[in-house]
């Protein structure tokens, strides 16, 4: 099997290990009522999930950095598997979010795992493209997970969701047992040697993008759903076909990425990607009460959020390539931790302002991020002037 088709495989794997989070954000107001509980408190079933993705996954990489890779990935999706089972099983809202956190764990080393591998069989020419395939996985969940997972619990009930995400996966592990090679594991880094990667002026400015772009994209895309029905007005159906189209979109937007970043370079695509992000939000603001103004304006902004996202994970894989296995585990620990912060902020929002300005504190997000992709930029192009002096 051609290396570009095991890219493919690890990408299926991205896209299903990421449905089991994105899910969630699809039928938020469902689970709410399938709960009993408020639609903020639902919320915090992404925050749950996230802030164990990004505590959790550093310290398990640690544990399990010695173990061959194509073993750790089965292991680590049979856990994924009890954890979708369990949701399905344990009854209440506190129980559900212990099975969240299971899923959480499991999901955070899968997608390390995954990126790992893909870098090291990709070609040279073709890392940060293979690197968005696989995020397009990621991605995937949002075109085919999150509205066929709204119409399947529109039908059938959220429980069905989870089952079928089980059985999926169980599929791709005999997928890859006969597919992905076997790949030794690397020498465990401590947690403090991980941690001191911040005092690099360039890592912390590359991951502080990451946490800056996701706190922006959490605030909204939590509470996407009840926006998009409660505030502008879109019917069940409607909202399906919105999900959808956004799925689409973020797919280009990820291939985009990484073609970009492969030709124009890492900051040059970062820019103009926060541009059309932070201006698309702010127009968002603006046009709430048109459903097609609405439909359009958050196409582009899924569009322009992933093809910054998918150039991130190709820049924390070549900032530092001699760890390049930590950074992106540490990139995927900010996704996350970005993540967290933003849906429990969007939930205070939502509780003790309105619905509607969540797309402001989006903006505001993207700022930041946008403040520090300067930043990264300056600090590269100093350090290669001195280094060019230095030469000379």
């Amino acid at each position: 099997m051609s290396n570009k088709a095991k890219i493919y495989i690890l990408a299926l794997i991205s896209f299903l290990v990421g449905t089991s989070q994105y899910i969630i954000s699809g039928i938020l107001d469902k689970m709410a009522d399938a709960l009993g509980v408020s639609i903020g408190a639902a919320g915090q079933l992404i925050t749950v999930f996230s802030f164990a993705y990004a505590i959790g996954t550093p310290i398990l990489m640690v544990l399990t950095a010695k173990m061959e890779r194509r073993k750790l990935l089965i292991y680590t999706l049979f856990v994924f598997i009890i954890g979708n089972l369990l949701s399905v099983i344990v009854p209440g809202y506190g129980l559900f979010m212990i099975a969240r956190i299971i899923m959480a764990l499991s999901t955070g080393v899968a997608v390390v795992t995954v990126l790992s591998i893909a870098a090291k069989i990709a070609p040279a020419n073709r890392k940060a493209s293979s690197i968005a395939t696989v995020v397009m996985g990621f991605t995937g969940s949002l075109i085919i997970g999150v509205p066929i997972g709204r119409f399947i619990t529109s039908m059938y009930g959220w429980r069905f969701v989870f089952i079928g995400i089980a059985l999926l996966v169980l599929l791709v592990i005999f997928i890859i047992l006969n597919t992905i090679p076997k790949m030794n594991g690397e020498a465990s880094i401590p947690l403090t040697r991980q941690i001191a990667m911040f005092k690099k002026p360039k890592i912390a400015l590359a991951l502080s993008i990451t946490f800056f772009l996701m706190t922006g994209y959490g605030i909204i895309f939590t509470y996407l759903s009840p926006f998009l029905v409660n505030t502008v007005g879109m019917s069940d159906h409607l909202l399906s076909i919105t999900l959808l189209v956004l799925g689409v979109a973020s797919l280009f937007g990820s291939k985009l990425g990484g073609f970009s970043a492969d030709k124009r370079g890492v900051i040059f695509t970062l820019k103009r990607g926060l541009l059309v992000n932070g201006t698309s939000l702010v127009v968002l603001s603006f046009t709430s009460h048109s459903i097609i103004a609405v439909f359009i304006i958050l196409t582009v902004w899924s569009f322009a959020g992933w093809s910054s996202g998918a150039t991130q994970q190709y820049n924390l894989a070549t900032i530092s390539p001699e760890s390049s296995d930590v950074l992106l585990g540490l990139n995927q620990s900010m996704m996350q931790l970005g993540f967290a912060v933003g849906a429990g902020l969007g939930g205070v929002i939502v509780g003790q302002i309105s619905l509607s300005s969540i797309t402001w504190f989006s903006a505001l997000s993207v700022v930041f991020a946008s403040i520090t992709t300067f930043g990264l930029s300056r600090f590269l192009n100093n350090k290669k002037i001195v280094n060019q002096g230095f030469l000379a």
